[in-house]
């Protein structure tokens, strides 16, 4: 049997972990956006995730490259001997729970349950999105510390590593940015130019202006659907007394109502 204090590390370590799936339409840690609902690990070393979110209908697409991300992460750890994921309160919750829990690859999954679709596309898109927003916030980080249009697109991957950012975002999406600039194959190297476009391409000073336009206008739509899905959240699963004229459909979701006291019959 784990010791208390044993499992808490433990799991622990598993937020963590979770803390690298991102919501892949809005390019934020899934911890962040409050749709894990539990983590548990029993004493064979088997991690339970389980998650919910937003709203009943979210995109099956979504659903499922969160939940394998998840298993991804948790599996990482080596200590972890099986994993079981576990998606909440969905119209594809069965499917998504059996697929990702069956021990299939993601892209034969995926292409069965998402009418074709092929896994890597779908990534593609989304890494895409993230990719521009990340670099915006970078660009603009320099931007404001007073780099020239110049400077900016003649910066090599070295020189970017060397620069002392204070802002709170800046600091927050520098190391994600060059993430995917490596994990993508855009930069590897120290004199590597450090803002090449998604598509892998240099970036003239006369085009930065409206390279940013396009950059903002990805965050603009990002920011804006990371705020329907949080309002969407909370107005699904708020926490509210039980009116006078007793229990809503949400208050039996959310498990507020009690059980029937046993023996206990109407008048």
């Amino acid at each position: 049997m784990l010791v208390a204090n044993l499992k808490k590390e433990l799991e622990l370590e598993v937020w963590e972990r979770l803390d690298g799936v991102t919501d892949p339409e809005l390019d934020e840690p899934i911890t962040d956006m409050g749709f894990v609902e539990a983590v548990e690990v029993t004493d064979a070393r088997k991690v339970r995730v389980a998650f919910r979110l937003p709203t009943y209908w979210c995109s099956p697409n979504f659903a499922f490259l969160m939940a394998f991300g998840i298993r991804r992460e948790v599996m990482a750890l080596p200590w972890v001997a099986e994993a079981e994921v576990l998606l909440n309160d969905h119209c594809f919750g069965d499917k998504v729970n059996e697929g990702v829990n069956s021990g299939r690859a993601f892209t034969e999954i995926f292409a069965e349950y998402c009418d074709g679709a092929r896994l890597d596309e779908v990534v593609e898109t989304f890494l895409a999105k993230a990719f521009d927003r990340r670099q915006e916030t970078v660009l603009l980080g320099l931007q404001a510390l007073g780099h020239e249009p110049a400077e900016i697109t003649a910066m090599t991957l070295g020189a970017l590593r060397r620069v002392a950012f204070s802002g709170e975002e800046e600091l927050r999406q520098l190391p994600r940015y060059l993430d995917l600039l490596l994990a993508q194959g855009l930069a590897s190297e120290p004199q590597d130019l450090a803002f090449p476009t998604w598509d892998g391409d240099e970036i003239a000073p006369h085009e930065l202006r409206a390279h940013l336009t396009k950059l903002r206008s990805t965050r603009i739509n990002m920011e804006f659907n990371g705020a329907l899905c949080r309002g969407l959240a909370k107005m699904r699963y708020k926490e509210v007394e039980i009116g006078p004229d007793g229990p809503q459909l949400i208050d039996f979701i959310a498990g507020r109502v009690p059980p029937r006291d046993e023996g206990v019959t109407a008048t």
